[in-house]
């Protein structure tokens, strides 16, 4: 692994990418959990390994390490290799050095046995086990611990604590932000033990040694033991989803479900007195669990062109504001559950510009920030902005996009309208085993592919709430 990580745009070309693969706690979500887990619903494990994501470590494969895979795929989903390739813990498994897997950095750091040592006891102490159950822990080497850390089970049967299945999500451990990593602090408890392992992970692997000085942690307020429980404001909650750098000054912060206000504004304070960037954007989206992150509202696609739910256009916002009655209840509710942008600039903090819409905003980064003409920003709606079909989409993460490359990025197939919606667009939308296929035969290859949307197998993906923006942490991009 090189170690190097610089992430300065949301399109530029992928290098580098932090993963991981369902493992078998995805498998242990149970129905009367799957809430408190974080989870609509209860998934079918083999297909969402074998017949959806693994489309995803291909394809990343094929965009950021080619030589792991090319001629090689009959070979690899040859039935009697019984899918080595994708399982970090077998001997034919990939180990990429830039499609990165978190249980293989894991695995590396619990070879230590100080680490080990630590990492085991604060798990323990996270999940009340036993001391027993602790010493027991320790005796494990080091690719079962990881494997128990993961999915919560000894033996596969008998669970010694939860599964954090929602550890696929790897871009909500946290972000890299032009040479520097923001750590997260989930809201949701289900969600401690990711920030835990992540936090040893980015302190103590090879290969983040050289930026450990450059390593930003959210602290909680002073007092914050004291806060009642409705104080959700005033707590110190941030996921990587509502972050996306948009260039190398300038970064937008959501403030959700999941990332508070408190967070938004001690990450914007630490990024400006570090100098990493000069320039922030806190986009203030209605609570709702339909929308979660900014990242399930609206990623970028290109400089000049992204993909939004309608329900934030200029043409939606202007609606609600020429009408005195939503008008009204709009400013009653700001503060509560409204949309409320405010752009800050390092040096003139007092300030701050507003914007009345996302769609009024994102056109002003490609604008300003990224040069582009204003005649040339496109905004593909969800849904192809119909409704029903827009908030349908929207919930299966059809504005959840990952950009392997400028106007390449790849969505779940299920999202037909905002498909359509592409089409319009001039893209060219086709199915990942298509694209593969060409792929390995030489009929295209990634430095020849433009403006394509590619789409993914989703029929139990989609279910976990998290499309493949979700499902990646950028380490490298082209700058």
């Amino acid at each position: 692994m090189n170690g190097s990580i610089y992430v300065s745009s949301e399109t530029a070309r992928l290098r580098s990418v932090l993963i991981h693969s369902p493992d078998s706690g995805l498998g242990k979500v149970v129905p009367s959990k799957a809430q408190d887990w974080l989870f609509e619903d209860i998934v079918h494990l083999d297909t969402i390994r074998k017949e959806e994501y693994d489309y995803y470590i291909k394809l990343l494969l094929y965009f950021l390490d080619e030589g792991k895979i090319r001629g090689r795929l009959a070979t690899i989903d040859a039935p009697e290799n019984d899918r080595g390739f994708y399982k970090p813990d077998h001997p034919d498994f990939h180990r990429s050095d830039k499609v990165i897997e978190l249980q293989v950095l894991l695995t590396d750091i619990l070879q230590n046995e100080a680490i080990k040592s630590q990492l085991v006891a604060s798990v323990c102490a996270i999940e009340a086990c036993s001391y027993e159950i602790q010493r027991e822990l320790m005796g494990y080497p080091a690719d079962a611990l990881a494997r128990v850390f993961f999915s919560g089970t000894y033996n596969e049967t008998e669970l010694i604590f939860p599964p954090i299945p929602n550890f696929i999500f790897t871009r909500d451990i946290g972000i890299v932000i032009n040479d520097h990593i923001l750590l997260n602090k989930p809201q949701k408890e289900a969600r401690k033990r990711e920030a835990l392992i992540a936090k040893y992970i980015f302190f103590h692997h090879p290969v983040f040694s050289a930026y450990r000085d450059n390593i930003i942690e959210l602290t909680d307020t002073q007092h914050h033991f004291l806060l009642p429980n409705d104080a959700e404001a005033e707590r110190v909650t941030l996921e990587g989803g509502d972050v996306m750098v948009v260039c190398h000054n300038h970064v937008l912060i959501g403030i959700s479900e999941r990332t508070s206000r408190e967070a938004a504004a001690q990450t914007v304070k630490r990024l400006f007195e570090k100098n990493v960037v000069n320039k922030a954007t806190l986009v203030k989206i209605p609570h709702k669990r339909d929308y979660m992150h900014i990242d399930t509202l609206f990623t970028q696609i290109k400089r000049d062109t992204w993909v939004l739910l309608g329900e934030f256009s200029n043409a939606r916002m202007k609606g609600l504001q020429s009408d005195e009655l939503h008008r009204a209840l709009r400013l009653q509710n700001r503060q509560a559950d409204g949309l409320e942008i405010l752009q800050f600039e390092k040096g003139n903090l007092a300030r701050p510009r507003t914007f009345y819409s996302l769609e009024e905003l994102l056109v002003d980064v490609s604008v300003q920030d990224l040069g582009c003409p204003r005649h040339s920003v496109r905004i593909i709606y969800s849904g192809n902005g119909e409704f029903p079909y827009d908030v349908r989409e929207q919930w299966t993460d059809s504005c959840n996009l990952l950009a392997v490359k400028e106007g390449v990025v790849l969505g779940y197939d299920r999202n037909d309208r905002t498909a359509a919606a592409f089409r319009d667009a001039g893209f060219s939308v086709i199915g990942v085993q298509q694209l593969l296929a060409d792929l390995e035969s030489g009929r295209t290859d990634t430095d020849r592919l433009t403006d394509t949307l590619v789409l993914m197998p989703s029929a139990e993906l989609s279910r976990a709430r998290g499309g493949f923006h979700c499902m990646s942490m950028p380490l490298l991009r082209d700058r």
